[in-house]
C-alpha cells in the first residue's frame, strides 16, 4: 500500500475503513467522531473503557491528520505526532500496538520510542532528526524543550495525544504536561491535543486541565461500546467478627491458588510491593510446580526483570503474574483471563484500571475478584461492586500554582532557546494550572531562577538564568544547564540503592532506609528471593542467596492508600441498610455476623449517622469514632480532635486511625462536648496548631527542593543518599525560614501537606458532614468490632510481630466469650 500521503480526504478514510475491514474488524462510532474532530482541528478527550479502541482512535486520527496536512504543504521529514504516555513500559508497547497501521497507511513515517529507556546512540539519531511519530513521557519531553532547537524540531507537529491522561491530571507530573503543551501551542498555533482516559469522574474538568487555555473548542468523545465489568469476591469460609488489618491475608492462599489453577493466565493486583513479594513467595511455596509459570513484577525491579515479565505474559508462558500498580496502566496483555485484588483497591477507578487488564480487547469481559485481607474489606467489597456498577468514578483534581515545578520550567525554557518574560508569562497562564498566577508570584519565580531569591545572592550556582543583551532570558553556563537537564522531572522518592549478586545481575532497587537497618549476614527477601545481605559498596547492596526460607521483607515508602470519597460513601451506604436489617450479595451476608455484634454492643454509622463510643479499660479512656473518610482524614481529624479537647481540659492523648475510624486514648477521664468539636471554623489555624506543622513542612520540602532545582540529585551512577539529600534541603529550609520568610517555597511545602498528605479540603468536607449527621454516643463495656480494629493498629506500632499475636488473640479470647452468650441466646 503506497500510503495516505496525498489521498484527498475522503479516500484517506475510505483506506482506514478499508484496513479494518480486511482484519474483520468494526469501526466503533467514538473511533469516527474523534478522526472526525481532529480532521477539524478540534482537541479533546476521549473517554471509553479500558480494551474499547482508544489507542487505534487517537493512532487513525494522527494518520489521517497527517494526510490532510500533507495536502497543504511541501512534505519533509520530521515530528507530526507526539504521543506522551506516564509509563516507559507503555511506551514501548504503545509502539508495538501502532507499528502494523503505521507500516501499511503511513510507510514513509519513521516510529520510534524516547524514554529514559533510549540508548545513547538512538539519542544521538533523534537529535538529528527526530521521527515522524514519537512516543516519550514527560520527562523526556520536558528534556527535548530543554534544546535550543527545539522550535526547530517541531515545526511540523500535528497532534499530540496524551495517554492515560487520568494517571497524569493530578499530580505534578500532569503540571510538567501542561507546561510543556503551553509551549508547542506558542510554536504551534491551533495544534490539537487529545486525552485518552478509562477512568475519569470529572471529564469536563479533565478536558479543561488538557486544553488549558484553548478549551473554549475542545471536545469530549465518550465510547459508548458496551464492557460488561464483572467485579466478584472470594468470601472467606469463617470471617472473624473482630477483625485487624491483615487478619485474613495469607489464610486465603489456598482459594487463590484454586482461582490461579483454574485459568490459563492471571494477575494477582496487590497495594505494596511488600506485599507482592510475600504473596509471590507463598504462592511458589505452595505450588513449587509453578516455578517458571510464576512471576513478580513491581517498579523496584530491575527493568530487563520487568520486561521479561511482560514479555512472558504477551507470550502466554506464564501462568500468574504477582504484581502492584506497575501493571495497573494501558499495557495490552490479551492472554489474561483473570484479575485478584488481594485487599481493598481503596478506589473505584483503580478496581475499573485493574479490572481492565483482563479481557483486554473490545467485545471482552473484564473479570476481577476481590480477595478480602480482613472481614471488614467484604463491606469494601460489596460497596466497591456497587459503585462499580453505578460508574460512580473519583473525580482527579490538578494541582494549583505549584511553583517548584514553574521553577523548573523556567529553567528548560532559558536553556531550550530562552524567553521573554512577558511574553512567557501569558504563555504560562494557558496552562490550567497557572491560570490564576498572580503577577507577585510570576516576579518571584524569575527572581528565583535569577539570583536563588533573597537568601542565595551570594551563590554563583543559583543564578542560573540571566538575560541578554537584548532581553532573552537564558542560562549562559553551560555547566549549570548540563546539571540541569540530568534533574529534569518531579517523580521523587527516597533515595535507593541497586541490589545486585556479588558475582552477577542486578535485581532491582531498595530503599536506603532499609538496607541501612541491614548487618551483614541478615536476610531479606527481594524479587521472589531470599537473599543474604554481605557489603554496600557505592550506593549499591552486595547480596548472594541465602540458605533459610525467611526474610524480613523491605518496606518501601507510601504503600498504604487511603479510601477513596467515593469508596467511602458506598461503604456508608452499604452500613445504613445493614443497619435496617438488609444485607445483599455474599459479602454482606458474611460479614452480618460482624455487624450483628457491633450493633448489640453499639450501633452502626451511616450517612446520616455518626457513632462515637467511650470505653474505659486498663489502659486508660478511649473515644472511638467512626467517620468512614480515609486514613488520610482521619490523621489530621484525630489531631484536631485531640488539640480541641486538650484546649478545654489538659490532656495527653494516643491516637489511632484507620481507613473507617479514629481511637483517642487518655490515661484520665475527660469529656465528650460532642458537635462543637466538629466545628469547621478556624480549621487551618487550629489544624496546623494541633501538628508539628513544621517538621512536616520540612519534609515535604525535601521534595520541593529537588524539584525547583536546589538539590542536585547527582551525576548517573553517583546519585546522593536520601541522608545527604535531607542534610542538603533541611539547611535552605532553616535558611529560608530565617533569611527570606517570603519564599513561597515555604509556603507550597505547607500547602502541600495541608492539602495532599492530611487532604485539608475532604478534612472540613468531613467535618460539615458531621456537623449534618446525628451523633449516636455509646458508652460501651468491651472494645466493639470497629474499636478492636483501631486498638490492634496502635499495638502495631509498639508491638513485635510475636507479642502482638498474643496480645491479639488475648483479646479475641476474651471478645469471643462475650459474643457467644448473645449468639446462643
Amino acid at each position: 500500500m503506497a500510503g495516505l500521503s496525498g489521498m484527498r480526504a475522503e479516500d484517506a478514510l475510505a483506506a482506514a475503513e478499508d484496513w479494518f475491514a480486511r482484519r474483520g474488524w468494526t469501526i466503533f462510532p467514538f473511533q469516527r467522531d474523534v478522526w472526525q474532530a481532529v480532521l477539524a482541528g478540534r482537541s479533546g478527550l476521549l473517554h471509553a473503557t479500558t480494551g474499547a479502541g482508544k489507542t487505534y482512535a487517537a493512532w487513525f486520527a494522527a494518520m489521517l491528520r497527517g494526510a490532510q496536512q500533507d495536502a497543504h504543504r511541501r512534505q519533509r521529514r520530521g515530528l507530526r505526532v507526539l504521543w506522551i504516555t506516564p509509563m516507559r513500559a507503555l511506551a514501548a508497547d504503545t509502539l508495538r500496538s501502532v507499528q502494523a497501521a503505521g507500516d501499511d497507511l503511513q510507510p514513509a513515517w519513521a516510529i520510534a520510542a524516547r524514554t529514559g529507556d533510549t540508548s545513547s546512540a538512538e539519542r544521538t539519531r533523534q537529535a538529528k532528526c527526530l521521527p515522524e511519530a514519537l512516543v516519550t513521557t514527560p520527562e523526556s519531553l520536558s528534556l527535548m524543550l530543554s534544546r535550543p532547537d527545539a522550535q526547530e524540531h517541531c515545526a511540523q507537529l500535528d497532534l499530540v495525544v496524551v495517554d492515560e491522561w487520568h494517571e497524569l491530571v493530578g499530580n505534578k507530573r500532569g503540571v510538567q504536561v501542561q507546561l510543556a503543551l503551553a509551549r508547542l501551542r506558542t510554536w504551534r498555533p491551533g495544534l490539537p491535543v487529545w486525552g485518552l482516559s478509562a477512568t475519569l469522574g470529572n471529564l469536563e474538568r479533565a478536558l479543561h486541565v488538557l486544553a488549558g487555555g484553548a478549551a473554549g473548542d475542545a471536545v469530549v468523545v465518550e465510547g459508548a461500546t458496551p464492557k460488561d465489568i464483572v467485579v466478584d469476591t472470594l468470601v472467606p469460609q469463617h470471617p472473624s467478627r473482630f477483625p485487624w488489618a491483615g487478619h485474613l491475608g495469607l489464610s486465603m492462599l489456598p482459594r487463590v491458588v484454586e482461582e490461579i489453577d483454574g485459568h490459563a493466565a492471571t494477575l494477582v493486583f496487590t497495594n505494596t510491593r511488600s506485599q507482592a513479594e510475600l504473596w509471590y513467595q507463598n504462592l511458589l511455596l505452595a505450588r513449587p510446580d509453578w516455578a517458571g509459570m510464576l512471576a513478580l513484577h513491581h517498579g523496584s525491579l530491575d527493568k530487563a526483570v520487568r520486561e521479561w515479565v511482560e514479555q512472558g505474559l504477551k507470550d502466554g508462558r506464564l501462568k500468574a503474574v504477582v504484581c502492584t500498580s506497575s501493571l495497573d496502566l494501558g499495557v495490552d496483555f490479551l492472554p489474561v483471563e483473570r484479575v485478584l485484588q488481594v485487599g481493598s483497591a481503596k478506589g473505584v477507578a483503580r478496581l475499573l484500571q485493574r479490572a481492565g487488564r483482563s479481557g483486554h480487547a473490545p467485545g471482552r469481559v473484564s473479570r476481577v475478584t476481590l480477595v478480602p485481607t480482613h472481614s471488614l474489606e467484604l463491606l469494601e467489597a460489596a460497596a466497591a461492586k456497587q459503585a462499580v456498577k453505578e460508574r460512580r468514578v473519583e473525580a482527579r483534581m490538578a494541582p494549583d500554582k505549584p511553583l517548584d515545578v514553574l521553577v523548573q520550567h523556567l529553567v528548560t525554557i532559558a536553556a531550550g532557546g530562552g524567553f521573554m518574560p512577558d511574553a512567557l508569562k501569558t504563555e504560562v497562564r494557558g496552562a490550567w494550572s497557572y491560570r490564576h498566577l498572580q503577577d507577585d508570584e510570576w516576579q518571584w519565580a524569575l527572581d528565583f531562577v535569577a539570583r536563588g531569591g533573597q537568601s542565595l545572592t551570594a551563590y554563583p550556582e543559583y543564578h542560573r538564568v540571566q538575560p541578554d543583551e537584548q532581553g532573552v532570558w537564558r542560562v549562559r553556563d553551560a555547566a549549570i544547564a548540563r546539571r540541569h537537564r540530568m534533574n529534569i522531572g518531579t517523580i521523587v522518592a527516597d533515595a535507593s540503592m541497586h541490589v545486585q549478586f556479588l558475582r552477577g545481575a542486578r535485581l532491582g532497587t531498595v530503599e536506603e532506609a532499609f538496607i541501612a537497618r541491614l548487618k551483614p549476614g541478615d536476610h531479606f527477601l527481594f524479587g521472589g528471593r531470599v537473599l543474604e545481605f554481605v557489603r554496600v559498596h557505592e550506593m549499591t547492596a552486595y547480596v548472594r542467596r541465602a540458605q533459610g526460607a525467611k526474610g524480613a521483607v523491605p518496606r518501601w515508602q507510601g504503600g498504604r492508600m487511603p479510601l477513596s470519597s467515593e469508596l467511602a460513601h458506598a461503604v456508608l451506604a452499604q452500613l445504613q441498610r445493614a443497619a435496617h436489617g438488609v444485607f445483599d450479595g455474599p459479602e454482606m451476608l458474611a460479614v452480618r455476623p460482624l455487624l450483628d455484634v457491633q450493633q448489640r454492643w453499639s450501633a452502626l454509622p451511616g450517612p446520616d449517622v455518626t457513632v462515637v463510643e467511650s470505653l474505659r479499660s486498663r489502659e486508660g479512656h478511649h473515644l472511638f469514632l467512626y467517620p468512614f473518610a480515609g486514613r488520610a482524614v482521619h490523621t489530621g481529624l484525630a489531631s484536631l480532635l485531640a488539640w480541641r479537647l486538650a484546649q478545654a481540659q489538659p490532656a495527653t492523648f494516643s491516637i489511632s486511625v484507620n481507613d473507617y475510624g479514629l481511637e483517642l486514648l487518655a490515661p484520665e477521664a475527660f469529656d465528650w462536648p460532642g458537635a462543637p468539636l466538629f466545628d469547621d471554623g478556624h480549621l487551618l489555624e487550629h489544624v496546623l496548631a494541633s501538628l508539628n506543622a513544621a517538621e512536616l513542612s520540612q519534609r515535604r520540602f525535601r521534595d520541593i527542593a529537588r524539584i525547583a532545582g536546589l538539590v542536585f540529585q547527582g551525576y548517573p551512577g553517583g546519585h546522593k543518599s536520601a541522608r545527604q539529600l535531607q542534610a542538603s534541603s533541611s539547611l535552605f529550609f532553616d535558611v529560608f525560614r530565617k533569611h527570606d520568610a517570603g519564599n513561597l517555597l515555604l509556603t507550597q511545602a505547607q500547602r502541600e501537606v495541608l492539602e495532599q498528605e492530611l487532604e485539608l479540603g475532604r478534612l472540613r468536607a468531613t467535618l460539615q458532614e458531621l456537623q449534618r449527621r446525628a451523633i449516636a454516643f455509646h458508652a460501651v463495656k468491651r472494645a466493639t468490632p470497629f474499636g478492636f480494629a483501631l486498638m490492634v493498629e496502635r499495638f502495631r506500632e509498639k508491638l513485635s510481630t510475636e507479642k502482638l499475636a498474643d496480645r491479639v488473640a488475648r483479646m479475641l479470647r476474651e471478645l469471643e466469650h462475650a459474643a457467644r452468650p448473645e449468639q446462643d441466646a
